[in-house]
């Protein structure tokens, strides 16, 4: 989840209402009466545009084996770490370790 850090994460936090995006009031009436919908309001600070993400860079053909390989030895080495430990470890997907683990 977002705790652990599996999603989400680039995203930082932000309240609503010290942005100007919503009122107290407006969080109050919605608590008050169920079926309200939030209003948002016109925040009042504009938000830093978003960067657009670079891509992979280039993976020479001498280095394409390190990761697989880097995943086959925690495998074998430490059989008690988990899926999501070696992906953060090693920089890598769940797939991946699993395709080397049937290999």
């Amino acid at each position: 989840g977002i705790a652990d850090g599996d999603v989400a994460q680039g995203i930082k936090g932000m309240d609503p209402v010290a942005s100007g995006q919503l009122s107290r009031a407006e969080i109050e009436r919605c608590q008050n009466d169920p079926t309200a919908r939030l209003q948002a309001s016109e925040s009042k600070y504009k938000l830093p545009p978003i960067a657009p993400r670079k891509g992979p860079r280039y993976t020479p053909v001498s280095r394409r084996q390190d990761r697989p390989d880097a995943i086959a030895w925690l495998l074998r080495n430490h059989p008690e770490l988990t899926d999501a430990q070696i992906s953060k470890l090693v920089g890598t997907t769940k797939p991946t370790i699993q395709s080397v683990r049937d290999r």
